[in-house]
């Protein structure tokens, strides 16, 4: 089962990223370093309600 999740910057908390997970295979929540155009940067992104 996948679902959709958004990712959203650790410094200036702006929603930038969506993408797909499987539930099954990875309950937690995703971490990923992107590209942030608000900071600017590369930022860790975390996975949003």
């Amino acid at each position: 089962m996948r679902v959709n999740v958004t990712l959203a910057c650790t410094e200036c908390k702006q929603r930038n990223y969506i993408t797909k997970k499987n539930k099954q295979k990875h309950s937690d929540r995703i971490e990923m370093n992107k590209f942030c155009k608000f900071c600017r940067k590369h930022t860790l992104h975390r996975e949003t309600k």
